[in-house]
């Protein structure tokens, strides 16, 4: 399904070069979770952002279903993103005026869908997640499990291809973060959808299917 080919990542700043990836090269199949290991500025989050189409590689090519999205235009890189890609934050990324409803519905409001779609999708999204009851409380009336939940909710709306998720339980005690994970790994089941995940927890990426370990922007082991 995914494809890096010899990418490599440079940052100028000032006078000086920093190279956050060096010839990164590893393939994803689709209905896989795969857990993105390594220490802090070993590039982790450089490669979420590469794989979501937030940035674009300085060198070497990205393929997702046979398309080089490194060839893509800026313009069209969003389109796909917005299409394929679903995201998941250790800060959850909610709007806090919004409801936890309205935070659901804004991917599908974007996507051009009537309003009446909108809601009924999001309601049954806040029901897969056990938060129907909450659906017009706003973020900061919410817990931060609760809050991860509505999060992944809005990231599964759209039944997205890859869902990349960065440290999702990072924020969270460890019994709400082994509930978040379940929650998580139960709904990637569902929908199917390919799963990427940032982590410096061992127990976390023990669950997924492999792991892939970055240092110093190279692949370490897998």
């Amino acid at each position: 399904m995914l494809s890096l080919q010899n990418i490599t990542k440079t940052y100028q700043r000032g006078r000086c070069t920093h190279t956050a990836l060096r010839d990164l090269s590893f393939d994803v199949a689709a209905g896989e979770c795969v857990a993105l290991c390594g220490a802090s500025g070993s590039g982790k989050t450089t490669a979420l952002n590469l794989l979501g189409c937030l940035d674009r590689p300085t060198n070497g090519k990205y393929y997702f279903y046979n398309e080089c999205v490194t060839e893509m235009t800026p313009a069209a890189q969003a389109a796909w993103r917005h299409q394929h890609i679903g995201f998941i934050f250790q800060s959850f990324g909610l709007l806090p005026r919004l409801t936890a409803l309205e935070n659901i519905m804004l991917p599908l409001r974007y996507a051009g869908y009537s309003l009446k779609a909108c809601a009924e999708k999001a309601s049954h999204m806040l029901d897969q997640v056990g938060l129907l009851t909450h659906a017009h409380h706003t973020p900061p009336a919410l817990s931060g499990g609760q809050q991860q939940r509505i999060a992944i909710a809005r990231a599964l709306v759209r039944q997205p291809a890859l869902l990349l998720a960065d440290e999702p339980t990072g924020a969270l005690d460890s019994v709400t973060a082994d509930l978040i994970l379940r929650l998580l790994l139960d709904q990637q089941a569902l929908s199917r959808s390919t799963l990427i995940l940032i982590t410096h927890d061992a127990a976390v990426a023990a669950r997924m299917h492999r792991t892939l370990t970055l240092q110093d922007g190279c692949l370490y082991c897998t």
